[in-house]
């Protein structure tokens, strides 16, 4: 397979508009094995076209190219007490790759968040605006500091989550936010799974700024690394941040809210809880297929029944019981269609990580609607008319 790396906007369009055949695109491989296998051809490595471009802390906008790292990005960001308030999570190692490696623009590109992202928005909604290349081989830009979006998409929102079959981007402007001064995280100890929900749904309505919320059944919680969630007993966890006084006063109030028997996690201990959850860090070390499950915060315990149902299969849950990250043995299509099947009446169930051959026979991505699959065919072919920017990266019929 033969390795393109990109040094630059200009390298990139002759790249593409001299391409005879499909292309791979990827930033530095860590999430090669996210969405379809990729067959042996050409790849464009992004991973050359990185760097800081322009930080203005006052503004709280950050130029980025898109083969930065995140951990670059955050060390940069830490030194001026502020963050990516979506919360990047670094699922390298879920791949079986070097923990920090991830670029920001496979982060953007797949829209990942992390725990916040209930409440402060997902990476789609910190993208100010960026370049790009599309298929035809057209430069071009959205949003950003100079340049409006008038073509009649939201150009970014439709970016992050393409996976890089629309175009590839060259340059991202991104929000940044001031990082809490103090974090603190509560968990509750024992509770079966309809009290767990039932407290996060009144933590999370009492109006206490709740930022992170999930439920680690018993089996699980000594994969987070505190020695006092060893005892085999179920974690429900919820986050505050803020200033510090803010911060023990809404958590002096919360406890009274909630009762029971709970631990505290201080800032340090908090955000490393709070990594492990959004890295998905309990599911780095193990061979089983992994999907990544969005319901209605309501739906949750009935989709940790039906994981439950599989043999061998766990799930934990992040944002305030929305969000499963599932681990089961296989991803055949008994597994497949109990998981999918759950999800019908509302969300979608992603096979984030499993062998090519699964993968391939399996479709990753949550199967779309027939209007929303044309829709989606209209848009790739307008942005890559000649089918040359990872091509069934996502959907077989589309690309």
């Amino acid at each position: 397979m033969t390795n393109i790396s990109i040094a630059s906007e200009a390298h990139l369009v002759e790249a593409i508009a001299s391409a005879t055949g499909p292309l791979n695109v990827e930033g530095r491989g860590t999430k090669r094995g996210f969405g379809r296998p990729a067959p042996s051809r050409p790849t464009l490595s992004l991973a050359g076209l990185a760097g800081v471009t322009a930080y203005e802390p006052a503004e709280l906008v950050l130029d980025v190219k898109p083969g930065t790292t995140v951990a670059e990005i955050t060390r940069l960001l830490a030194e001026r007490n502020q963050e990516l308030a979506f919360e990047p999570p670094d699922l390298g190692p879920l791949f079986g790759m070097a923990p920090d490696s991830g670029s920001i623009g496979g982060a953007i590109a797949c829209n990942l968040a992390g725990p916040r992202r209930f409440k402060a928005g997902g990476a789609r909604d910190h993208l100010l605006g960026f370049s790009a290349v599309s298929g035809r081989g057209e430069a071009f830009k959205a949003g950003g500091r100079v340049v409006k979006n008038v073509t009649g998409y939201d150009l970014c929102k439709l970016m992050a989550g393409s996976f890089g079959t629309l175009a590839v981007m060259t340059a991202l402007s991104i929000k940044a936010l001031p990082a809490p001064e103090k974090v603190r995280t509560l968990l509750l100890l024992g509770l079966d799974r309809t009290a767990a929900w039932e407290a996060m749904v009144k933590a999370l309505s009492s109006g206490h700024e709740v930022s992170g919320a999930g439920f680690v059944p018993a089996s699980l919680a000594p994969a987070f690394g505190e020695e006092r969630l060893s005892s085999g007993v179920t974690v429900t966890a919820l986050r505050l941040e803020g200033t510090a006084r803010s911060v023990a006063d809404r958590m002096t109030a919360l406890r009274a809210l909630l009762g029971g028997r709970s631990e505290e996690l201080h800032t340090a201990n908090s955000r490393t809880f709070w990594k492990r959850v959004g890295d998905v860090q309990p599911f780095a070390g193990d061979n089983r297929a992994v999907w990544r499950i969005s319901v209605p915060p309501t739906r949750g315990p009935d989709i940790a029944e039906i994981v439950e149902s599989i043999p061998g299969a766990d799930a934990y849950f992040d944002w305030g019981g929305a969000l499963a990250w599932a681990a089961v043995p296989n991803a055949d299509a008994k597994s497949a269609e109990a998981i999918r099947t759950g999800v019908a009446a509302g969300g979608h169930a992603t096979l984030v990580r499993a062998p090519d051959e699964i993968r391939a026979a399996v479709a990753p991505f949550q199967p779309l609607p027939p209007s929303l699959a044309a829709l989606e065919l209209r848009i790739k072919q307008q942005f890559d008319p000649r089918g040359i920017l990872n091509p069934g990266r996502m959907w077989a019929e589309t690309g």
